[in-house]
This record gives structure tokens, C-alpha cells and sequence, in this order.
């Protein structure tokens, strides 16, 4: 049998985890949270290219969002763009914003970088934070500090590639959580080699600080068990998919031009995604400043999109379940999740 690329790095915790999925109770609540990697000047594109870009979810996503069904709080689905550091542009940027002061959007941070070190990787992250904070009012506060969520680029968190390229800064968990990040949104990371070893959990990593991939080790969170390591990882699904395909297929909770969601999905979804008690935390991500991805979740002309129809899989699957569905922003999710380990009750 040929197994998939870097099945060693996954595929015993996936076993684990699907065995003990089998003793689980039903869940209570559902939290869903798009975590886009949203890259407008990606490629590299001009800004022109990039406007135009923010300029269809600026139009469409309104749309959707408010045509979508409504939460138990009443409210629509968040949509938060991950936005690059190095891709800084003020006036994209604050068309983002924009849309962010709808309520209907979030902006969290996403870096693409390489050969740093701890002492430079901070000095752009925290020019950065400040930009956002102070040119657009941008980023949360939770405890009286400044917070943001983050992806890495090129999946290579904590300089978690082989050959070390695309980052390069040893502890960059711990870099991370000094910066203020509430938590980590990159995983999961499959194909690549940065994959974490533990998959299907909201947890808090513990790996050696002198060594890469200290997402490797870490302790689950858990209903009243506060904070137990360096930086909180809010992992989507990961799995391996056998409907809608005629070939098996990996499952990561990618939403793109080439995998857009199904009703099959949303099941295996909420079968997949962690769970913190009667929680369910469902991150799902994609790259959808790309016209291909955008075309396709968003819809153009007289093609429909495949984001509303998965909004409502998600609202029928939940009502059908019994479950108590919370649509939320990457920092929302991040305040459910801290709700519960110092158990608190009551939304985010």
C-alpha cells in the first residue's frame, strides 16, 4: 500500500484519534471560524491587481454574509483575513478594515518570511502590529494587552522545515506568545513536511524552545485546565475523505477552486474537528484572494457561489444534530476556547 506524503508525520494520531472518536458524546455547540490566508499582493501582483482583488469581497461578501442563515446569537458568518506582513499596503489595508468595522469581517496576521532570527522576526512582526493598530485600528485586546491571531506562511512554523527555509527563527513559539499572539491557526499543514504530529486538537505546545517544531509535543486543552504551555493551537480538521471522490483523498478543511465544500464535507467536518467538551471547533481555511478561489466561493456573473450553500449545510446540519451553531471570528473562537479552560460561562 502506498501511503500519502509524510504519512509518518500524521497518520498514527489520526488512527488514535479516530478510535477514540468512536466513545465521544453528542456535541453541544458548534463554533466555525474562516481563517483565510488572504494574500491580495500575492504572486507578486500590483497593487492595482491586488485592489481589484479586495474589491470583489468587498462587494460580494456583504451579500452572503447577511443572506446567510443567523447564529443562536443572531448574528452571520465572519469571514477573518489573515493578512501578510510583508504585503503591508495602507490603502488595502484599510479597505479590509473597512469591511472589519462591518461586523461581517476580522483581520489577524499572516507572515511569509525567511533566514530570520528571533531579534528580526520580532522587529517586523512588531512594526507591523503597530501599523495595523495604529494607521487602522485594527487587532483586539484581551487582558488590557494588545493580541492577534497568526498563520505562517509556507507552513513553517517554529522552523519547521527539513531545510529551514522560510523562517529560520529558533523559539518562534515563544517569540510568538511574547508578541501577544492568543493563538496559532496554521495547522493543519499536510502535504508538507511542517505538519504537526498532533492533529484534531485545540492544545498548548510545550516542545524545547532550542529546537524546531515544538508544536510536536503539547497538552490538550480541557474544561477548567487554564493555560498549560507556551502557545494555544486551534488546529482544523484533518482526516482522510472517501465520499464525493472516486480515490480517497485528504481532508483538511480547505475551501479552494479545486476542493469547494459539500454537504459530505460539513459532516466529516464536525466529525474531524476538535472538540473541548461539548465544543466543537471548526476552523476551516483557504488562499481566496486568488480570482480562482474567489470565483468559486464567492460566485460571479450568473454563476452561484459555494459559500452560501455552505452555510446552510452547516445551519441544517447542526439543527438536525441538536446543535447550538456560533458563527466567529478567529479571535472569537480564540475567546470560546478560553471561556471554557477557565471555565466561564456564556458566548464570546
Amino acid at each position: 500500500m502506498k501511503y500519502p506524503k509524510n504519512a509518518n508525520l500524521w497518520l498514527p494520531a489520526y488512527l488514535r484519534h479516530r478510535a477514540t472518536a468512536r466513545n465521544r458524546r453528542p456535541a453541544k455547540r458548534l463554533w466555525v471560524a474562516l481563517t483565510d490566508h488572504y494574500e491580495p499582493l500575492g504572486g507578486p501582483s500590483s497593487v492595482e491587481i491586488g485592489t481589484a482583488r479586495v474589491a470583489a469581497w468587498q462587494n460580494l461578501w456583504p451579500l452572503i454574509a447577511n443572506n446567510a442563515p443567523k447564529d443562536a446569537n443572531g448574528r452571520p458568518p465572519c469571514f477573518t483575513f489573515f493578512y501578510p506582513q510583508e504585503e503591508y499596503h495602507e490603502g488595502i489595508v484599510e479597505s479590509l478594515a473597512e469591511l472589519s468595522r462591518a461586523g461581517i469581517t476580522d483581520l489577524e496576521v499572516h507572515i511569509h518570511h525567511n533566514h530570520d532570527t528571533v531579534d528580526t522576526f520580532r522587529e517586523k512582526m512588531t512594526l507591523f502590529l503597530d501599523q495595523l493598530r495604529n494607521n487602522h485600528g485594527l487587532l483586539h485586546d484581551h487582558d488590557g494587552k494588545r493580541v492577534f491571531g497568526f498563520i505562517h506562511g509556507n507552513w513553517a512554523l517554529d522552523n519547521s522545515r527539513p531545510d529551514g527555509l522560510w523562517c529560520g527563527v529558533k523559539g518562534e513559539l515563544q517569540a510568538l506568545r511574547d508578541l501577544g499572539c492568543y493563538a496559532d491557526f496554521t495547522m493543519p499543514s499536510i502535504p508538507s513536511p511542517t505538519q504537526s504530529r498532533i492533529l484534531n486538537q485545540v492544545y498548548w505546545t510545550t516542545g524545547d524552545p532550542e529546537k524546531p517544531r515544538g508544536f510536536d509535543q503539547g497538552i490538550e486543552a480541557t474544561i477548567g485546565g487554564g493555560r498549560r504551555g507556551d502557545l494555544l493551537m486551534i488546529t482544523g480538521p484533518l482526516g482522510i475523505r472517501f465520499k464525493d471522490r472516486l480515490t480517497p483523498r485528504l481532508e483538511t478543511g480547505e475551501l479552494a477552486c479545486y476542493d469547494p465544500p459539500t454537504r459530505n464535507r460539513v459532516l466529516q467536518w464536525l466529525d474531524l474537528a476538535p472538540r473541548v467538551g461539548d465544543d466543537i471547533f471548526l476552523k476551516l481555511y483557504g488562499h481566496s484572494a486568488r480570482e480562482d478561489n474567489a470565483a468559486v466561493l464567492l460566485g460571479t456573473g450568473n454563476n452561484p457561489g459555494t459559500l452560501a450553500p455552505m452555510f446552510q449545510w452547516i445551519h441544517e446540519i447542526t439543527r438536525e444534530q441538536g446543535i447550538e451553531l456560533h458563527w466567529a471570528s478567529a479571535y472569537e473562537m480564540f475567546r470560546a476556547v478560553d471561556n471554557l479552560i477557565h471555565a466561564r460561562t456564556g458566548a464570546a
